[in-house]
């Protein structure tokens, strides 16, 4: 095969002896040390502990746990020993039900400056399992640009110079795949981790995972797109990693009881095959499909947020985007996930950008990529959104970043905060396609100081603008939709108090992996009490943190039901999906042989989850404080959004017992904001309590001994920051 780029030369080698999966686990990690600028790089196995795996399962928890260990307690995102960790679980690599490819990434994060993990599929995390490794980490700064190749035929770790002339994600990837591979077949076997241009400068930078589809003959991109990654993997001077395995049957996790496995497969399968096409068309529109139903429910994010629904939804709607996307071709990013929600724009025409002219493959739009680069930039163009799609990949810049900061660009230029002089040029009104992709280009490459303040993210870009052109913090605080320094990803939460705490009572920042509730609280009156919204705060938070444990996809969970689970169960348990959850329960003791209950899943997902924070506390967040709600996430802040809906929004006023004759409509949006505040308090109180936290949002010592994390370091921490008067009354 003919690839473009030079020889590498190879810069260190290490040999291993893999380790034979058992029950899910190798029970060993892969570490690369990459040194400090000073040329020199360490391989070595490193062992998993029972402990580790009876405290922490996999993914999500071996990256926090090995991280943990990695780090100083004044550790910065920029520092040699932050580390990106790389990990699926005991589930990761099967192929005998939908959606065991993914894997999660853990790193410190530049933009919220605490622990960060990010999931992807494609075909990474079951090829370095397949190689011997639960987990990779890598840490230390490489002194020059380096590939590193894990090399599971021939059990070999190796780093290379690299000689690539571009570092943008998809000429890495073809190239790699390419470079590693005997022949086109010889493709699939490889999988490349990049990121691109915008990693060099902006914190919005995640990192793409690959898979080679044979069908389009092809490299495909997956991403873990949210809280820079890819700028942390700049930082550490990594290009790419490559994993290589060849020869793989889907048993090599060795479960205990493959036929169990099979049978609930089976049975997924055919209830995929069946009722797809008339719940949520994964098959046909991915989840693009969410875009004129969020629509009809006031619930798309239209113009940073402000708005709920557009007239032109008919120009981005599912069925809009289905006719862009190829169909009747398998669309799976791991092997037997017939769910295929992949989808993928063939043979587009590139009008923008350093590949202008080129015809490429675009991955998606997905749902989140269609609403913030959509409706939330004022955009209702879908050729637009797939080409803004396909550069944000190509940069190695997360789409939802992207498109809710550049919404809030926007609005600051419609209200004049900043202007043309700050912009160099660029009209940066909704809806301006032109100077808005203009934008993006420009991100990248940090072409200007304004660039490269924007990609920064909200929460910095915000002090600069304020610093350097004179734009008024507290409005640009208000219309902001960020929270612990990540920017809000594309549900408009207004009018769900539960949701509030799914975006704002988080983890992480506001993203949608923690907790959807807006139908449960909003539309179908699911969540009619505080102590209702709490638990659901409590379970769908650990309950989908299991996911991130055993290296699944949430998709075949709930994007697809029984068709009798509205009949047979209502409320909390319904949304629960109990058949899929039986499933992964029987498939859990299937792979490792040992029993789990629904009680003892939720567990192991707290476990983690109160690790989570503790770290968090241990990096100088992780406290009430930063868990901080903006004007524009609780309700109206202008008069044109009132306005948008007078008779609803006033009904709300007059819930809370409120005269509104004489009122005007500023005085209007005051009070609903005050009295929203208060919502908001009483949410915090009742979510605190039901996680076993203190007032200020910390884990308590009971909590955490209960949980069997009491470790020494952990207690210490937690002496520290505890105090007797944020301790809640025993009831």
């Amino acid at each position: 095969m003919e690839y473009e780029m030079k020889p590498m030369n190879l810069l260190a080698e290490f040999t291993f002896e893999p380790k034979k999966i058992h029950r899910g686990y190798s029970k060993e990690t892969l570490h690369i040390g990459l040194g400090n600028k000073d040329g020199k790089y360490s391989i070595e196995q490193r062992p998993v502990s029972e402990d580790m795996i009876e405290k922490f399962t996999g993914g999500r928890g071996f990256g926090l746990r090995l991280l943990w260990n990695a780090v100083k307690d004044d550790t910065k995102w920029d520092d040699p020993e932050n580390e990106i960790v790389i990990a699926g679980g005991p589930f990761c690599g099967i192929t005998q039900y939908p959606g065991a490819g993914k894997c999660y990434s853990v790193f410190l994060s530049p933009a919220t400056k605490q622990t960060y993990n990010s999931n992807a599929g494609g075909y990474f995390a079951p090829l370095l399992k397949f190689s011997g490794f639960d987990a990779l980490e890598l840490q230390g700064k490489a002194g020059r640009d380096v590939v590193v190749f894990i090399d599971g035929d021939n059990n070999k770790v190796q780093i290379f110079e690299s000689t690539l002339d571009d570092i943008n994600a998809y000429y890495v990837s073809e190239e790699l795949h390419k470079y590693f591979s005997k022949d086109e077949k010889d493709q699939r076997t490889v999988s490349v981790i990049s990121s691109g241009e915008g990693a060099r400068h902006s914190y919005w930078a995640g990192m793409n995972f690959s898979f080679y589809d044979v069908r389009r003959k092809a490299v495909r991109l997956k991403q873990a797109g949210r809280g820079g990654g890819g700028t942390v993997l700049r930082d550490k001077g990594v290009v790419a990693i490559v994993v290589k395995r060849t020869h793989f049957t889907g048993l090599e996790n060795d479960p205990a009881d493959v036929s169990v496995i099979q049978k609930a497969g089976a049975s997924l399968h055919k209830r995929i095959h069946d009722h797809d096409d008339e719940q949520c068309r994964m098959r046909s529109a991915g989840t693009a499909h969410l875009t004129e139903i969020m629509n009809d429910y006031y619930l798309l994010p239209v113009n940073n947020y402000k708005f709920g629904r557009h007239k032109d939804i008919d120009n981005i709607s599912s069925w809009t985007y289905v006719k862009h996307f190829t169909q009747g071709m398998a669309d799976g990013c791991w092997y037997g996930c017939s769910l295929a929600c992949a989808k993928a724009v063939d043979h587009f025409h590139l009008q923008t950008g350093p590949w202008k002219g080129k015809e490429v493959i675009v991955d998606g739009p997905e749902y989140e990529t269609a609403a913030g680069l959509g409706s939330n930039v004022g955009i209702f163009d879908a050729l637009w959104t797939i080409e803004a799609n396909f550069y944000a990949d190509h940069y190695g810049l997360d789409t939802i970043s992207l498109g809710t900061g550049i919404a809030w660009v926007c609005e600051c230029y419609e209200l004049g905060l900043i202007n043309k002089e700050h912009t160099h040029g660029l009209d940066l009104h909704f809806g301006n396609k032109n100077d808005i992709m203009e934008l993006i280009h420009r991100i990248a490459y940090a072409k200007d100081d304004f660039a490269l303040a924007v990609g920064k993210g909200i929460a910095e870009a915000r002090v600069y603008f304020h610093e350097h052109y004179g734009a008024d913090l507290e409005t640009m605080k208000k219309i902001g939709m960020e929270c612990q320094g990540l920017e809000a990803s594309e549900y408009r939460c207004q009018e769900s108090i539960a949701q509030w705490g799914g975006y704002f009572l988080t983890l992480k920042g506001p993203q949608h992996d923690e907790a959807w509730l807006i139908f449960m609280d909003m539309v179908n009156k699911q969540l009619p009490t505080y102590a209702d919204k709490a638990e659901a705060l409590y379970f769908f938070p650990n309950f989908r943190l299991w996911f991130s444990l055993q290296g699944l996809c949430k998709l075949p969970w709930n994007d697809i039901e029984p068709t009798d689970n509205g009949l047979k169960y209502k409320g909390l348990e319904a949304a629960k999906v109990p058949e899929h959850l039986q499933n992964y329960l029987n498939i859990f003791e299937a792979i490792t042989g040992k029993p789990l209950t629904a009680e003892e899943m939720i567990r192991q997902s707290s476990r983690v989850y109160n690790f989570e924070r503790i770290f968090n506390l241990r990096m100088g967040k992780g406290t009430s404080a930063h868990h901080v709600a903006p004007d524009r996430g609780l309700g109206p802040v202008w008069e044109d959004e009132w306005n948008e809906r007078p008779e609803y929004f006033d009904g709300k006023l007059a819930e809370f017992g409120v005269d509104i004759a004489g009122l005007s409509i500023r005085e209007k949006i005051d009070m609903l904001q005050k009295f929203r505040r208060g919502q908001w308090e009483e949410l915090k109180t009742a979510v605190y309590k039901r996680r076993g936290w203190n007032k200020n949002g910390i884990p308590t010592l009971k909590t955490v001994r209960d949980l069997g994390i009491d470790y020494p370091e952990v207690v210490a921490l937690l002496e520290k920051h505890l105090k007797p008067e944020d301790e809640f009354e025993a009831e």
